[in-house]
C-alpha cells in the first residue's frame, strides 16, 4: 500500500488534510492566520509525529491513528472526537474536552490538561500519563488506568468496567454512580469518595479524605488504610478490612467493617435499617497479620 508523506508544512486553512488517507505526517505545524477547523477530519490510516496543533476540531471521525511526540495547545478545543483505534504517546494535551464519544484509544507517557477529559468513551487505556481533569471520563466504559497521575474534582462519575492501577489519584467526588471498579495499590485522596456506587472494590490501596465510601452496594476494601475518613460508610453495604486506625464509622447498613481502631462508631438516628458491623482487631490478630506480611515480603 503506497503511502504519502507530508513533512516540514504549516496548514491553516479549513479542513487542510480532510479525509486524509494512509499518510504520515512529520514535523507539521497547524496553526495561522486562516485559524481553520477540522484540519484532519475523517482521516485513515495517518501517523503523526513531532507535529504542533493550535487550531480547533483537529482530529474528529479519524479511524486508525498514531501520534507520537507531538503537542495539542489549549486553543485546541475538543481535539479528538467520534475517533477510533488510535495511538497516542509521548503527546502533550492541552485543549479542553480533548477526547470524546471515542472508541479504542491509548495513551502512554503523555501529559494532560483538559477540563472534561474522556467522556463517554469506550475502550481507553493511560499508562504513566500525567493529568490534570475538573470532570475526568464521565460516563465511559471499559477504562484502564496503570501508572497515572490525576488531579481533578468529579472524577469517574457514571462510570462501567474500570480498572485502576498503581496510580495517584488526587481528586474529589470520585466514582460516583460507578459501576465495576476495582481500584489496586494506589492512593485515593479525595472527599465524599465513591457515594452511590455499585461493585467498587480497592485492594492494597491509601484512602484519604472526609465521609468516604457512603450510599455504596457490594463495596469491599482488601488490605487497605484510611486517613483522615471520618464519617465513613454511612449506609453503605460493605466488607472492609482497613490496617490501622479510622477516624469514624456511621451506620453502615450491612457486612463487617474489620480494623485495628476506630476513634467512633455513630449509630442511631438512621432512616433506614443498619445491620453491618465494626469489629476491632485482637492484639493476637494484629500480630498473626504482621507475621504473615513479613513472610510475604521474604518470599
Amino acid at each position: 500500500m503506497t503511502r504519502t508523506n507530508i513533512i516540514g508544512k504549516q496548514f491553516d486553512e479549513e479542513r487542510a488534510l480532510y479525509h486524509l488517507q494512509n499518510a504520515d505526517v512529520t514535523d507539521c505545524i497547524f496553526a495561522g492566520s486562516e485559524d481553520g477547523e477540522s484540519v484532519l477530519k475523517e482521516s485513515v490510516n495517518v501517523e503523526l509525529k513531532n507535529c504542533r496543533f493550535s487550531l480547533r476540531y483537529p482530529l474528529w471521525h479519524v479511524k486508525g491513528f498514531a501520534m507520537a511526540e507531538s503537542s495539542m495547545d489549549d486553543k485546541t478545543r475538543a481535539a479528538i472526537w467520534y475517533a477510533e483505534n488510535g495511538d497516542i504517546t509521548d503527546c502533550v494535551l492541552g485543549g479542553i474536552k480533548a477526547v470524546r464519544e471515542c472508541t479504542h484509544i491509548r495513551l502512554e507517557r503523555c501529559q494532560v490538561e483538559s477540563q472534561e477529559f474522556g467522556w463517554k468513551s469506550q475502550d481507553i487505556t493511560l499508562v504513566d500519563t500525567d493529568i490534570v481533569s475538573e470532570y475526568l471520563f464521565m460516563d465511559s466504559r471499559d477504562v484502564r488506568l496503570r501508572s497515572v497521575k490525576m488531579k481533578g474534582k468529579y472524577s469517574f462519575q457514571y462510570m462501567e468496567n474500570l480498572e485502576i492501577d498503581d496510580c495517584e489519584l488526587d481528586t474529589k467526588d470520585a466514582f460516583w454512580h460507578s459501576k465495576n471498579v476495582t481500584v489496586r495499590d494506589s492512593i485515593v485522596k479525595g472527599e465524599y469518595l465513591g457515594w452511590f456506587s455499585e461493585n467498587l472494590t480497592l485492594i492494597n490501596c491509601k484512602i484519604i479524605g472526609t465521609q468516604p465510601l457512603c450510599y455504596c452496594k457490594n463495596l469491599k476494601l482488601v488490605n487497605c488504610t484510611m486517613e483522615d475518613t471520618d464519617l465513613s460508610f454511612e449506609y453503605s453495604d460493605v466488607e472492609a478490612d482497613v490496617k490501622g486506625h479510622i477516624l469514624s464509622v456511621k451506620n453502615p447498613r450491612s457486612g463487617r467493617i474489620i480494623a485495628d481502631s476506630v476513634g467512633e462508631i455513630i449509630s442511631g438516628e438512621a432512616v433506614m435499617e443498619c445491620t453491618g458491623e465494626v469489629i476491632l482487631r485482637t492484639k493476637t490478630e494484629k500480630e498473626a497479620d504482621k507475621a504473615a506480611e513479613m513472610k510475604r515480603e521474604i518470599a
